[in-house]
């Protein structure tokens, strides 16, 4: 008789876990859809240059980071750099080509990893994202060139001239 409790207890168990798993991966698989979406628009909007659009995927307080070592700009920062650009229609045309979503416990802030199709071929897209009034925004937004094993070399040597400058300055701050 013990032996049969203790098997049904164990069954329930593991049914009741198999329950919560089931629904708490189903929230996820719907907030996935909904920051894909979100990502999605928000390459789309830059894309065609829309200003405005692309700015209010931005959280107020965000950051972005761009491929070069000196773009690191707040929200306002990154307005201002980017308005010629978007006022000249010369924008940049992002796709998603994979991505990656993560969340943390309680679902309100989740971190990407994108592989992008851009005019500067495959970059990579990395940021956080946090739920701001029912809406999913931008925190931190990084895009990073990615370099083939290969020619990480031939990479390196066209650079190292530029870089070895900035790399003097940053280690005299």
């Amino acid at each position: 008789m013990k032996k049969t409790i203790t098997v049904y207890t164990f069954i329930l168990f593991l049914l009741g876990f198999s329950i919560v798993s089931a629904q708490s991966s189903k929230t996820f698989e719907k907030e996935k859809t909904e920051i894909s979406t979100m990502l999605d628009g928000f390459n789309v909007a830059a894309a065609k240059a829309d200003y405005n659009t692309y700015f209010n995927y931005f959280a107020d307080e965000s950051t972005f980071i761009g491929t070069d070592a000196t773009e690191i700009w707040n929200k306002k920062e990154f307005m201002i750099w980017a308005k010629p650009h978007f006022d000249k229609k010369k924008t940049w045309n992002f796709t998603a080509l994979k991505r990656n979503i993560h969340f943390s416990k309680d679902g309100k802030l989740a971190w990407f990893d994108e592989l992008l199709d851009t005019q500067m071929k495959i970059c990579r897209g990395s940021g956080v994202v946090e739920k701001i009034n029912g809406s999913w925004k931008v925190k931190q937004y990084v895009l990073s060139m990615t370099v083939p094993n290969d020619v990480v070399d031939k990479v390196v040597a066209e650079k190292t001239a530029l870089e070895d400058v900035l790399i003097q300055q940053f280690k005299t701050k």
